[in-house]
């Protein structure tokens, strides 16, 4: 897609969220609001796709401004994060939709012919094999992430540690590009996303700083960080839709927040990509990493105030 294109696509995406917010459509009093859901999609589009932790600022957010639904809420909660995240999907679908099309068409090729031949096809095995490490973790320990982790102390200690490591991985000097890429190292950056599933981490942030590690330069290791989002949140949300959506039915006044979040995850999200791949291409992760520190900053003197409490 041309980048005036793209940028015409994101700002009919936000408009018409920002229109159905106007409109209050689905809204139903004491719950989540369309408003508040078009924040949270707009947070999840910039923070899903930037190294700084969306499911740490989806947490983050409502816990700052006092929005009780979603703690209280928590079957509501698991579906509209669903929704929030088909929104980014979406977005990075129709970025790479050339880089999807090519490597699945490699993928296959290599599959019907039984061998890997050329790097199309070996970047396409090397996505396959990485996402297996996360899709397990995540299906085995959902409820132990949901009972355990997540509280906004823990969330401000993983910005700030997870945010120092990428500022160290993004010191080192740039030796290769995606097409350099090895199966120990793709398998390697696959398996660190399973530390993304703690929030605060950043799946995206902590491939990056895997990728950049290795040596990657950065719009390589940003690169490889979208196209793995690609299958690792396509099968979240096939499998968190079929659980808390299919199988259980809707929370009452869903429709409305679902819309409106997922339309302004995916407008907000296009925007993202394209900055964060222009932006990386001439500078380093140092604002990203400043940002992380202030945000852990904020939240742990807002804790110590007694402004909020440490835990839900």
């Amino acid at each position: 897609m041309r980048r005036s294109g793209l940028y015409f696509a994101a700002g009919a995406l936000l408009l018409l969220a920002v229109v159905l917010a106007a409109a209050g459509v689905g809204d139903r009093p004491g719950a989540l609001s369309d408003w508040q859901a078009l924040a949270l999609g707009i947070v999840q589009g910039l923070t899903e796709l930037l190294p700084i932790s969306s499911s740490g600022h989806l947490i983050l957010v409502p816990w700052l401004a006092d929005w009780r639904y979603l703690e209280a809420h928590p079957d509501f909660n698991k579906t509209f994060d669903v929704a929030l995240h088909l929104g980014t999907l979406v977005a990075v679908v129709v970025y790479f939709w050339s880089d999807v099309v090519r490597y699945a068409t490699a993928w296959f090729h290599s599959v019907r012919r039984r061998s890997v031949s050329g790097p199309d096809e070996r970047i396409a095995w090397y996505v396959v094999a990485a996402t297996i490490p996360t899709a397990f973790a995540g299906a085995a320990g959902e409820d132990i992430i949901e009972e355990h982790l997540g509280q906004p102390w823990q969330i401000a200690i993983l910005l700030a540690v997870f945010g120092v490591l990428l500022w160290l991985a993004d010191r080192l000097p740039e030796r290769g590009t995606i097409q350099d890429l090895r199966f120990g190292t793709a398998f390697a950056i696959g398996v660190s996303q399973i530390l993304a599933l703690m929030p605060g981490v950043s799946r995206s942030g902590i491939t990056i700083t895997t990728g950049r590690a290795a040596g990657l330069d950065r719009d390589s290791a940003a690169r490889f960080s979208f196209l793995l989002l690609i299958p690792v949140v396509f099968g979240a949300v096939v499998y968190k839709g079929v659980k808390h959506v299919l199988i259980e039915s809707l929370p009452a006044g869903s429709i409305g927040p679902f819309i409106v979040g997922t339309l302004a995850a995916a407008g907000v999200g296009l925007v993202a990509i394209d900055f964060l791949l222009g932006y990386v291409r001439r500078r380093d992760y140092s604002p990203f990493v400043v940002y992380r520190l202030l945000t852990a900053g904020i939240v742990l003197a807002v804790i110590a105030t007694g402004l909020r409490d440490a835990t839900f």
